[in-house]
């Protein structure tokens, strides 16, 4: 059974940092790339970053290029997202999603087959 499980949302001011943290388990974690997204209320769920199976390849929404930061390590079955510079439009529930191995359609929410719980992230102006 696989699981995704986030951790490390919270509050923080404006101008903060939070690294959001996603743990799987019950896939081979290397062949999948992994994807974080998120949903503020009343809107739809985007991509927010997105990485290929080994690292290799990294896909960033122009709404967070520069400030966010995506990583993994699949010795530990892990995907991190360091966020900086946090925004009060960057608040919402994040979410990180599994699909097997892509290069490319990173925003296809469609595409993903696994996804956590999702942790929330509130950004006071």
């Amino acid at each position: 059974q696989v699981q995704l499980v986030e951790s490390g949302g919270g509050l923080v001011q404006a101008g903060g940092s939070l690294r959001l943290s996603c743990a799987a388990s019950g896939l081979t974690f290397s062949s999948y790339a992994m994807g974080w997204f998120r949903q503020a209320p009343g809107k739809e769920r985007e991509i927010v970053a997105g990485i290929s199976g080994r690292g290799g390849y990294i896909y960033y929404s122009d709404s967070v290029k520069g400030r966010f930061t995506i990583s993994r390590d699949n010795a530990k079955n892990t995907v991190y997202l360091q966020m900086n510079s946090l925004r009060p439009e960057d608040a919402a529930v994040y979410y990180c999603a599994a699909r097997p191995n892509s290069y490319s359609d990173y925003p296809n929410s469609r595409a993903y087959q696994y996804w956590g719980q999702g942790t929330q992230v509130t950004v006071s102006s």
